[in-house]
């Protein structure tokens, strides 16, 4: 891909239209019981330790039960008899039962955190780990804020649901079934007046469940478009600044925060109808013991305390429901978001159905024999292209923009695997050698040099972990690289800004070079590598790279005709097939396409 082409699609990008859904339409939910059955498989490695919490949370909440039936004892048998050693005995095993609850809850909320936030690193270990092995074609079709929102956004919304709300929820279960068992037990009239408030709970939920969930799935979709907007933005802000599109950089981000904000007030707006409501049936419930149950009192049928006793089991009982209301919220976005990271682990990991897992010995002979391919089916970009390269050729790849340079690489580095016909190497299809041992064998240098916010010396170590000081230096050094190197402010060990940008964009272009001298392979792949250097810069790298190049098959894709005459072969590339073949004498004395594009070049003449 050409500057041009590259600069293009940056502006693109960051105009909009990445080919989201539409904006408007709320998605519909997944299954919430399966997402969730996944979600807790991350907890089952924990089964001893999740069962111990358990046991603590089930004894807190009994001992909260014993506080309200206490109060009932005190006010029947010692208050009313005005026993005051009675009342303090009391008094003082409900302070005990009140702290050791309050202790229990403390150690098992610590528990929870420390084992979720285990399962949660986890979580985030397999979504980059498996991020890592997915296709190229993946990213080429997927913006890159769509998969940081998934690493971040949607990582927090879960561990805020597991890590916080879990022994909330199981307390709050456990507390309304014992709430509900002892008020039976005190008073079974009285109970079934309390749990008339239940079924109208459960409808009201129900009903702003169908809405909500829609509404924060929604929610964590639009914050992915809108991190994708601002990675594209500050990416390309050279790029927008240089075309003066500050202002529809502004107006797409000011459109796409609007979506944020109508999603994260729908769904918000439907959650928070669930609190005013508990509240509401807090106050009728007291209402309703209150009034009822002074009516049984006056008949003889229950006792002052009894009555004292339900209405704190009712504000006990509509406080964990409160708590639900609260927690909805949380865990319907974590609902949300444990879907979309399940999407990402549930896409095929890029295929490598190789039959040699070993490392072949390649002395670089490669055919490409009746290639076809399409990055979508119906469009092929290359078309039944067939050419040889003998062990230790320089074949360049000459062609307008769009012509399909660059794929014909992306095919031998398999980035992408041929539709039809086949490329091999020494003999051996390509695809029977496995990816890893292929692409050891090859080293690559892009138009567009990709360098780690590390130290130089890191950067250039990157293309052979195990090489010493001294050996990424005497590659530095091959690359013309080491005397700009050692005028930086602290030599080989300055650190790189994020993508480099406290260095040229040809000092970037020397490193990369340097990273693939280092890494020593078989099969050098140049695509436009000498683009952004000077002219005498470029004279210095070719003598380096031509030393490189000594006895290795290479590739070169470069506009500039100047920098493949000495090639053995060139491939002149019109819409995915070859036009012209040969060296840069012979395409020359033929006067055709290659002709056409060097006297365009160097003598002005048109094309």
């Amino acid at each position: 891909m050409s500057a041009k082409e590259s600069n293009s699609r940056a502006v693109q990008g960051v105009m909009g239209h990445r080919g989201a859904a539409d904006p408007g339409r709320i998605e519909k939910a997944r299954n919430s019981k399966q997402a969730m059955k996944r979600l807790l498989a991350y907890l089952a490695p924990f089964r001893v330790k999740l069962v111990t919490v358990s046991l603590l949370v089930l004894l807190y909440t009994l001992l909260g039960l014993a506080g309200p039936w206490l109060m009932g004892v005190a006010i029947d048998r010692f208050i009313s008899a005005k026993n005051i050693a009675g009342l303090e005995t009391v008094a003082l095993l409900m302070l005990g039962v009140y702290l050791a609850g309050n202790l229990l809850q403390l150690i098992a909320g610590w528990m929870m955190a420390t084992l979720s936030q285990i399962a949660l690193k986890q979580l985030s270990s397999d979504l980059f780990i498996h991020i890592q092995t997915l296709p190229v074609s993946y990213f080429d079709q997927n913006p890159a804020g769509g998969l940081m929102s998934r690493l971040t956004n949607d990582i927090d919304a879960i561990n805020q649901a597991v890590s916080q709300n879990v022994i909330s929820l199981l307390g709050s279960v456990l507390a309304l079934a014992g709430i509900i068992i002892v008020m039976f037990l005190l008073d079974a009239w009285l109970a079934l007046t309390s749990l008339l408030v239940i079924p109208v709970m459960l409808w009201f939920t129900q009903f702003v469940a169908r809405y909500t969930r829609k509404g924060f799935r929604q929610l964590q979709k639009e914050l992915g478009e809108i991190n994708s907007v601002m990675e594209e933005s500050i990416s390309g802000l050279k790029v927008i600044k240089a075309f003066r599109r500050n202002g529809e950089v502004i107006e797409s981000f000011r459109q796409q925060n609007h979506k944020v904000f109508n999603a994260a007030v729908y769904a918000n707006s439907y959650a928070l109808l669930l609190m005013p409501l508990t509240n509401v049936l807090g106050n009728l419930f007291v209402i309703v013991i209150a009034a009822f149950g002074g009516w049984l009192a006056l008949k003889g049928l229950v006792t002052v305390g009894v009555i004292a006793t339900f209405i704190i089991y009712g504000q006990n009982f509509i406080q964990p429901l409160r708590q639900l209301a609260n927690m909805y919220n949380t865990i319907q976005s974590a609902l949300a978001g444990s879907e979309r990271i399940f999407e990402i682990l549930d896409i095929p990991q890029e295929v490598d159905a190789s039959s040699e897992t070993g490392s072949p010995d390649i002395s670089g002979m490669i055919r490409f024999e009746g290639v076809t391919f399409g990055y979508k089916a119906a469009a092929p970009v290359v078309r039944e292209m067939s050419f040889g390269a003998e062990p230790g050729m320089t074949i360049a790849l000459v062609g307008a923009t769009g012509a399909g340079k660059t794929t014909i690489i992306n095919l031998l580095t398999r980035f992408y695997e041929v539709t039809e016909g086949a490329i091999t190497i020494d003999g051996h299809d390509i695809r029977t050698i496995a990816k890893a041992s292929l692409r050891r064998r090859i080293g690559l240098v892009l138009q567009e040099t990709f360098l780690f916010s590390d130290t130089v010396m890191e950067n250039i170590r990157f293309g052979q972990l195990t090489a010493t000081d001294r050996e990424c230096i005497h590659a530095a050094e091959l690359a013309e690289a080491d005397q700009f190197i050692r005028q930086l402010p602290d030599g080989y060990q300055t650190i790189l800004s994020e993508r480099a940008g406290n260095l040229s964009q040809g000092q970037r272009q020397l490193l990369a070079i340097t990273r693939v001298i280092l890494a020593n392979p078989d099969i050098l792949i140049l695509d436009e590598a000498t683009s952004s250097v000077d002219t005498r810069t470029e004279l210095r790298i070719q003598k380096a790279l031509l030393t490189l190049m000594k006895g290795r098959t290479s590739f070169v894709i470069a506009h500039r005709l100047s920098t493949i005459r000495d090639a053995d072969l060139v491939l002149v590339i019109e819409q995915g097939t070859i036009v012209e073949q040969g060296t840069h004498e012979e395409l020359l004395a033929k006067e055709g396409t290659y002709f056409n594009l060097y006297m365009s070049q160097f003598k002005g003449l048109a094309i």
